[in-house]
């Protein structure tokens, strides 16, 4: 075949959306016999189809052509597109360079560009800039001018790009309806079809983040599923699929599809190395810890918050839960304090803040966490949203009940269920069931209380929520033993759980090793564990120590 052949029957690929033909044609050309429109075309088939090599390589020969033949336009263009590729693929200092020549060139423009649509395009690297600094006030300033250059010079790829942003960024303001309303508006291209297809992934995967962070569960469902639609409509895409898994798997975890969760994040991994995203490996990480912590597979949440922490992701608040259940109460409560005093924006002290109550409750210190979920309300209020309301009346009623004010949690707890079950999370449902119950208990109305707490245990076990049933599990029957142990094995798991070796436990209780040992083998054996450190964390999990 013919090069022209091979160069007309990429186009026809590229033109049908087979990215992965239209790759594979272009591949078997030399990059010297292809044209600007070709190169072009190739290097957005080939971001894509994760290939980042092949997409700079594309883009910096179309970059020069475009100089050569004078087209500054065009050639501000491509400037956008490498200094884009290098953002998402962490190489700042690519990023800055490509940068700074958009910004020249841009000065050679007449009147130095000031009604040229490449302004806008310029403009939005210059966002992406002041966002790597901290600098919000000029990141929102610069997404306002990209909305601007969007709706003057009817762009809808800079359209959409600018109201995402801006969008994001009311949103941060506290200003969440109006900011909403601009993430909606973006959509609309996107949804329309009017979008090439990296803008459209992403605003897809941009709207869905700033949905998710004031959980606004209804439209990070909808908008993940369209997304998941429109990358099975693409043959080969690899680039944003990632994102996509991760999207996914969010919602499964809050629908207690926890297996199918665990998966997805596992998927979004995987994708995130094919394409060279290694930053976004420790979300991915992050929110997989999160869900083997709620299993009840400590070794394996701790691992993946390793993992997230290695890739520069806080796994905070997740972290410092895991470290409660395996009774570092201590160590806990300073990591979850650390991390909202590092956290000064809004948003993101609203995702921090749930856990950060439970960990403040859990460690005894009630006047700071009323303070926490007084802000979790207010914040909850603001933003409007069900989740978040929910979260800050099971937090309100979380507080009162460990203060001894039983009466005063109970509506508390009900408002959160009422919600909680109205957005169908049901593992945080179940838990405000089991405050019911505790504070049905704590007024009298035993036999109320054990329903509730009855039906709590019911609904996580069938989740698989180990840590979490094992809890009332220990309000239903409080003088029972788990997991089968005499009241000797209990002795001498609780001494494990301390640190203690067989012979300081022999010392301790007055055995022989051997009977320690033996102990220890039926311990392992009934709670089909195979280290001291797993049989510990039991201890810690059950409430033996």
């Amino acid at each position: 075949m013919s090069v022209v052949d091979e160069l007309a029957g990429a186009r026809a690929d590229y033109e049908r959306g087979d990215w992965a033909a239209a790759y594979s044609a272009w591949s078997a050309v030399d990059e010297s016999d292809m044209g600007l429109e070709d190169l072009l075309a190739a290097s957005v088939v080939s971001f894509l189809l994760g290939d980042s090599d092949a997409c700079v390589r594309n883009l910096q020969r179309a970059f020069h052509l475009q100089v050569e033949a004078g087209d500054i336009a065009g050639a501000i263009q491509v400037c956008f597109r490498l200094a884009m590729t290098f953002a998402t693929g962490g190489e700042p200092a690519l990023f800055a360079g490509w940068l700074g020549r958009a910004e020249r060139l841009l000065a050679d423009l007449p009147d130095g560009g000031a009604d040229a649509s490449q302004r806008g395009y310029v403009e939005f690297l210059r966002l992406h800039r002041a966002l790597s600094s901290g600098d919000f006030p000029a990141a929102g300033a610069h997404a306002a001018e990209v909305t601007a250059a969007g709706r003057a010079h009817q762009d809808p790829d800079l359209l959409a790009l600018g109201l995402c942003a801006e969008g994001r960024f009311y949103v941060y303001a506290g200003r969440v309806a109006e900011g909403i309303a601009l993430l909606d508006e973006s959509m609309v291209g996107v949804l329309a079809g009017e979008l090439s297809p990296i803008i459209a992934g992403h605003v897809y995967c941009t709207a869905i983040e700033g949905c998710q962070e004031i959980g606004d569960v209804d439209r990070v469902a909808a908008w993940t599923s369209g997304l998941q639609r429109w990358c099975g409509e693409q043959p080969g895409l690899l680039a944003f699929t990632g994102q996509c898994a991760v999207h996914r798997g969010q919602i499964l975890r809050l629908r207690g599809a926890w297996s199918e969760a665990v998966a997805e994040f596992e998927d979004a991994r995987r994708r995130y190395e094919e394409t060279g995203a290694v930053d976004a490996v420790g979300l991915a990480e992050r929110e997989r810890g999160d869900v083997l912590r709620l299993t009840g597979d400590l070794e394996g949440a701790e691992r993946a918050y390793q993992e997230a922490a290695d890739r520069g992701c806080d796994p905070q608040p997740g972290l410092a839960l895991l470290w409660l259940v395996q009774g570092r109460q201590e160590a806990a409560r300073a990591a979850a304090q650390r991390a909202l005093a590092e956290t000064p924006m809004p948003v993101q002290r609203s995702m921090l803040l749930p856990g950060v109550v439970d960990v403040l409750a859990a460690c005894g210190r009630l006047d700071d966490a009323r303070t926490a979920a007084a802000e979790l309300d207010e914040l909850a209020e603001a933003f409007g949203s069900g989740p978040l309301l929910a979260a800050a009346a099971q937090a309100h009623a979380l507080v009162e009940l460990d203060s001894g004010d039983a009466a005063g949690a109970l509506p508390y707890a009900r408002k959160a269920a009422q919600l909680w079950t109205r957005v169908d999370c049901p593992y945080e449902a179940a838990r405000v069931r089991a405050l019911i119950g505790r504070a049905l208990g704590l007024l009298g109305d035993e036999e109320s209380g054990r329903r509730d707490l009855r039906a709590a245990l019911d609904a996580l076990q069938r989740l698989g929520a180990a840590p979490a049933a094992a809890e009332v599990e220990r309000l239903l029957t409080p003088d029972a033993l788990p997991g089968g142990l005499t009241a000797r094995e209990a002795e001498v798991l609780r001494l494990v759980a301390t640190g203690r070796s067989n012979t300081q436990i022999a010392e301790t209780l007055v055995l022989s090793e051997k009977t320690v040992a033996r102990h220890l083998s039926n311990i392992f054996s009934k709670l089909d564990v195979a280290s001291r450190t797993a049989a510990a964390a039991y201890a810690f999990e059950h409430g033996l120590v």
